[in-house]
């Protein structure tokens, strides 16, 4: 059983889709249905509906595409798409374990990509640590063409703090 002292804050799924089916990059409600289902399928919970965004292909015309967003009480789940690649980006953050071979499958389910590529990381490894002994680096911005940096050398986790510039 994990101790508190050997758990991880969060867990990050990051998904590049590659190949997606043609016209999915540009369903507005293809990709909202993707949130919404996506969260129920893992269990996790809304804080809010999803937010879907269309880039401004005019401006941006190596952008065109979507961007998505829906608050989890856990985190968050993001989707990107890029419709001149037929490519789509996917980031699920969460505070708890969740099943990743599924999160993978919702994907293939919705957008039929060629290629999926994932990435998993485990966030914030020392939050739980009882003795949580930080080292602090100190950022001045007095100078600000290069900022004045204390550090110290022990091996231990950073701390930053920012002070505000002398003016």
């Amino acid at each position: 059983m994990n101790s508190p002292d050997n758990m991880s804050f969060g867990y990050q799924l990051l998904l590049d889709l590659y190949g997606c089916k043609p016209g999915v990059c540009d369903d507005l409600t293809l990709c909202y249905k993707f949130l919404d289902d996506a969260v129920t399928a893992l269990g996790m919970e809304k804080q809010s509906p999803p937010n879907i965004f269309r880039s401004d292909e005019v401006r941006f015309p190596d952008k065109a595409g979507l961007s998505g967003w829906v608050p989890l009480i856990e985190s968050s789940i993001v989707i990107h798409t890029l419709t001149p690649k037929n490519f789509i980006s996917i980031d699920i953050y969460c505070c708890r374990c969740f099943d990743i071979q599924k999160a993978k499958k919702i994907c293939q389910d919705f957008f039929a990509p060629k290629r999926i590529d994932a990435q998993y990381i485990e966030r914030g490894m020392d939050y739980y640590k009882s003795d949580s002994s930080y080292h602090t680096v100190v950022v001045s911005k007095a100078n600000t063409q290069s900022p004045a940096v204390t550090v110290s050398r022990k091996k231990e986790p950073v701390v930053l703090i920012e002070l505000p510039s002398n003016r």
